[in-house]
């Protein structure tokens, strides 16, 4: 093989369709638009959503529902997470350094997921009922 014969593999590549070039080559006349309305134009077209002028769906349901900007400040953490840590007093810098939570985070809670072998002591961070319970049956203390 040289580099002067290489030639893409066979079906790979197909010509392009010229569009508009008489009625002998099949595109032509309409060029493959239909006969007619605004898809058929040049610059003819609509944005999503776009129901002909009817009111859209979109904007006929009701509005519902509400998401707080203020979860991206929320954080949770697991016992797996407190147990692979190690660490034997745990707060939010800590926690931070570790890269369980993101920077941004400003209050973490730790809820009930996998199991925790070690006594750990919780500074400034919250914890669900069962993980509370699981941190003390392991010598552990909330505060």
């Amino acid at each position: 093989m040289e580099l002067n014969t290489i030639k893409p593999g066979e079906g790979s590549k197909r010509p392009r369709r010229r569009v508009g070039r008489g009625i002998g080559s099949g595109l032509g006349k309409t060029a493959g638009r239909g006969h007619k309305g605004q898809k058929s134009r040049a610059g003819g077209y609509h944005k999503v959503g776009f129901e002909g002028g009817q009111m859209p769906m979109q904007r006929r349901l009701p509005k519902r529902g509400f998401k707080s900007h203020q979860l991206k400040y929320n954080a949770e953490v697991t016992l797996t997470d407190l147990q692979r840590l190690g660490a034997a007093e745990v707060d939010l810098l800590s926690l931070k350094q570790a890269g369980l939570v993101g920077q941004i985070a400003k209050s973490v809670k730790v809820v009930k997921s996998g199991e925790l072998s070690i006594a750990v002591a919780l500074k400034g961070i919250a914890a669900t009922a069962g993980a509370k319970t699981a941190i003390e049956a392991a010598g552990g203390s909330v505060a």
